[in-house]
């Protein structure tokens, strides 16, 4: 099993950038496959981005890509993800979510390890 905490979260202006931090605990973390899901107000939780075992393969939503940058350090147990000119829709709860010993999905319903979530808020 692995744990998932979220942090970096805040308020920033559109244009600016934030970059969320994920701390996982738990044995094997290079086996699991690590993904970014957001939330907004009133909204279904979304795909933002993927990241394989070995951080060599990523996949981002559409919405995003180009933006936002995942990463991670499995030397630290840590998943990041970089947020470049974000705008007023970026505006949510991201949530990390963890999948065991399988390839990369979009689909949050394959993922079993969540995150409590960390608010990101985009002023206009």
């Amino acid at each position: 099993q692995v744990q998932l905490v979220e942090s970096g979260g805040g308020l920033v202006q559109a244009g600016g950038s934030l970059t969320l931090s994920c701390a996982a605990s738990g044995r094997t973390f290079n086996t699991y496959v690590m993904a970014w899901f957001r939330q907004a107000p009133g909204k279904e939780r979304e795909f933002v981005a993927v990241i394989g075992w070995t951080g060599d393969t990523a996949n981002y939503a559409g919405s995003v890509k180009g933006r936002f940058t995942v990463s991670r350090d499995n030397a630290k147990n840590t998943v990041t993800l970089r947020m470049n000119s974000l705008k007023p829709e970026d505006t949510a709860v991201y949530y990390c979510a963890a999948r065991y010993n399988s390839g990369l999905s979009i689909l949050e319903k394959f993922y079993n390890y969540w995150g409590q979530g960390t608010q990101v808020t985009v002023s206009s």
